[in-house]
């Protein structure tokens, strides 16, 4: 039942988009002047959501990276779910629910089941609850190819403070402008190295975009990042208007002296992630999003 399980949470995200993330597109329609290219790109954006959920087809022809984060109890078998994940992730592919995205890095050759090094992404943490909880992200090619590492103190931005983090973290959006089929969402990681940093800022887009963050500092980096890039007039998919990002969710690791890394990751407004509780059985127990 596991794998018929991680099987329907893989069709659910490739094709239906959460309703915290749908919510947030339909009300940055309303807001862009009528009969902008804002405000017609975000019509389109909504018809294809439609569309997907509908049909039970791919909402974006790049079903992109695997992310699996799971939580098990102590003792759970994290082998044998690798191995369902692995069966469920195939058998997605071949229904096609997942595009052949899986290619190695040296020789080029794509493995057509989306199976290989890192392919799927599984990230395992252990917890003192009773049941597993799975959260599934499709992270496409063209967002994660905008993202960025930046250091500080830089002198672009300034020295190692919020206020730095907030330069760097709007210079990534400058950068990406109608690149990484905006409107965008962030997860920022602030701290770390640049490995845990970057997987600090991937976290971060597991947050509900209505969610409030508990730390009123980063609560209100996540704010002033929002509004001053739907400041910016870069718009959806570059073509103007008041919505470049939907949202920004930040978090931060304590690092050591000598570094300041603010790790960026862009997702599209394809924002791809859903999650299930399973019961004993295997079976889905409730969706998350």
């Amino acid at each position: 039942m596991l794998a018929d399980s991680l099987l329907e949470l893989i069709r659910r995200t490739s094709t239906q988009l959460p309703d915290d993330v749908a919510h947030a597109v339909r009300a940055a329609k309303g807001a862009e002047a009528v009969g902008s290219n804002a405000a017609y790109a975000l019509d389109v954006i909504d018809q294809n959501i439609g569309l997907a959920c509908e049909r039970s087809q791919p909402l974006c022809q790049d079903t992109g990276s695997i992310l699996f984060y799971v939580h098990t109890p102590v003792g759970y078998d994290q082998i044998a779910f690798a191995e369902a994940a692995i069966s469920a992730v195939k058998l997605a592919t071949a229904k096609g629910y997942l595009r052949q995205n899986s290619v190695d890095s040296i020789t080029g050759h794509n493995s057509g089941d989306n199976v290989g090094p890192g392919f799927p992404d599984l990230h395992f943490h252990q917890w003192r609850k009773d049941h597993v909880e799975i959260v599934l992200m499709l992270k496409g090619g063209g967002c994660e190819n905008v993202g960025a590492t930046y250091t500080l103190p830089d002198p672009r931005f300034g020295g190692r403070d919020l206020k730095g983090v907030e330069k760097a973290v709007l210079d990534c959006v400058l950068q990406a402008q109608g690149q990484g089929c905006g409107p965008g969402i962030l997860g920022v990681g602030i701290g770390g190295d640049r490995v845990s940093g970057m997987a600090c800022a991937k976290a971060q887009l597991l947050r509900r975009l209505d969610d409030a963050n508990p730390d009123p500092v980063l609560a209100g980096l996540e704010a002033a990042v929002v509004a001053k890039a739907n400041q910016s007039g870069i718009g959806p998919m570059g073509f103007g208007g008041k919505t470049t990002l939907l949202g920004c969710k930040a978090g931060a690791l304590n690092r050591v002296p000598a570094s300041y890394f603010v790790a960026v990751s862009y997702m599209c407004w394809a924002f791809r992630r859903q999650g299930i509780d399973l019961n004993t059985d295997g079976d889905i127990a409730r969706w998350i999003y």
